[in-house]
């Protein structure tokens, strides 16, 4: 997880990790209501207002443990909005400040054409009620007096599902909302969180299912480079998983599944954008839907690796892990046959993790799972190359154009040319995130801290090519397309 709060990261951490402890002890349903009170037993509060206030969060933060809303939620989202914790932001997003002169020309005033400006005895002000948020008086006060106080959920946000009801409270719109997971990290009061799987996965533990966890290529370098899969391997082995594959080889079926689609396509003159990242999937239904029909039929790397394993095994409850929250609503809103069962962020493994009292230690990489192309699928660019070098492989001469599309804005933009018909491309790889995966909200550390560790870790495995790596590990039959049966 990133925010500038520690202190939020570990309210949330520490939530999770009893909540794992409980199920763990098969006494979840049991004690449930009890651990908001062990939590903050008072009588004084530790972090906000009231202790009441601090339960009353505690108990919704359990509610999203168990993949539930929580009460009083407006939407089905895997994002959501914990209205308890959701307070002290400005209602209004224009505030005069001390800076104000009360200076004779009323700029302010005179800019605004809604009359929601009156000139006090010591300083101008605003009234919300009439305000419209044009920034029509910002711009006019010739002092800067006049503050732009945007609440930081809203201004994270890249399609503009964010507003606020009556009280104050974050409202996010389900129509609108491509839960990329943006605004869960921008608030500064831990108020929008995700529905999480923490409680079925521990549940399926329990019960001794054949638990898979699938890490995504993202995941190497951001622990450090002596932290590997074997590292994570061996640690949820102990917890009680049955194994971790590395996603990255489905990475590889999907890149080489992609470049026959592709090649298909270009020949046909038919523009098509990639499949993979769950946000800019999103982003394409709900903001795009003429487009919808240009979306690759390839499964996702997630998709392809949990169909791979329950090929090998029709026991697996697949887990995806990653630092992505729209792969949440990838496994909850499309229903692919054959795809990951759960999908949760570093910090819910972790949390898992710590709940088993396991430390997670240094190992050497001893089996690698997917070629290297595989294992760049987590940055923005990657897939491109990878879907290329698969071209070249299945001997495909094409010259094909990629507009590689890094983050949301510039998503938006390839998009809007591909609907006017000005696109000059011949494909879109989108990621909605900067920076691609490892950019993604809950990544475990800043990009620029893990960079060299996940380069370095990158260049020591073995570069083999994708078809080998499929052939190696028996992926090449599987099928890659989300409308085909097992």
């Amino acid at each position: 997880m990133v925010t500038n709060d520690g202190t939020i990261i570990q309210i949330k951490h520490d939530i999770l990790c009893e909540v794992a402890k409980l199920v763990f002890a098969g006494k979840f349903e049991t004690e449930k209501d009890e651990l908001p009170y062990r939590m903050m037993p008072g009588p004084k509060a530790k972090y906000r207002c009231c202790v009441y206030k601090e339960r009353e969060i505690v108990r919704q933060r359990i509610r999203l443990a168990e993949g539930k809303a929580p009460q009083g939620s407006h939407n089905d989202l895997v994002v959501q909005v914990v209205q308890a914790a959701c307070e002290d932001c400005p209602i209004s997003r224009y505030v005069v400040t001390d800076n104000c002169q009360k200076c004779m020309g009323k700029a302010c005033q005179q800019s605004c054409h809604f009359g929601a400006i009156d000139i006090g005895r010591t300083r101008a002000h605003i009234d919300p009620q009439k305000c419209r948020e044009c920034g029509k008086c910002a711009a006019a006060c010739p002092y800067n007096a006049i503050a732009d106080l945007i609440r930081p959920c809203r201004r994270s946000c890249p399609v503009g599902a964010i507003s606020m009801d009556e009280n104050g409270i974050c409202i996010i719109d389900e129509k609108k909302c491509i839960q990329c997971g943006r605004c869960i990290h921008s608030c500064p009061f831990g108020a929008i969180s995700s529905k999480s799987c923490l409680v079925d996965v521990c549940q399926a533990l329990v019960d001794g299912k054949h638990v898979y966890a699938m890490f995504a290529p993202s995941t190497e370098g951001q622990f450090g480079e002596g932290i590997t899969f074997e590292s994570w391997r061996n640690t949820l082995k102990e917890v009680g998983f049955t194994d971790l594959v590395e996603v990255g080889l489905g990475g590889d079926m999907t890149a080489y599944a992609e470049a026959a689609e592709w090649a298909e396509a270009y020949r046909e003159g038919k523009k098509l954008t990639t499949s993979c990242c769950p946000g800019f999937v999103n982003l394409i239904r709900l903001h795009y839907p003429d487009l919808i029909d240009n979306i690759s039929t390839t499964v996702s790397p997630m998709c392809a690796v949990s169909r791979w394993i329950k090929s090998k095994d029709p026991e697996a409850v697949t887990v995806f892990v990653g630092p992505c929250i729209a792969k949440k609503s990838e496994v909850i809103d499309q229903h692919i046959e054959g795809s990951a069962d759960y999908a949760m962020t570093y910090g819910e493994i972790r949390a898992i993790i710590r709940a088993k009292g396991v430390t997670i230690h240094e190992a050497e990489e001893t089996n690698q799972q997917s070629s290297t192309f595989g294992k760049w699928f987590g940055n923005s660019g990657g897939v491109t190359d990878a879907v290329l070098e698969s071209m070249k492989e299945q001997g495909v001469t094409d010259e094909v154009n990629v507009e590689r599309c890094n983050g949301t804005d510039a998503c938006k933009r390839a998009l809007l040319m591909l609907k006017m018909g000005r696109f000059s491309g011949d494909f879109i790889e989108g990621m909605a995130c900067d920076g691609g995966c490892v950019g993604g909200p809950s990544r475990h550390g800043e990009v620029n801290k893990f960079k060299r560790a996940r380069e370095n870790m990158i260049k020591k495995a073995d570069n083999r090519s994708i078809h080998e790596n499929l052939e190696k590990l028996g992926a090449e039959q599987i099928p890659m397309h989300r409308k085909e049966s097992l």
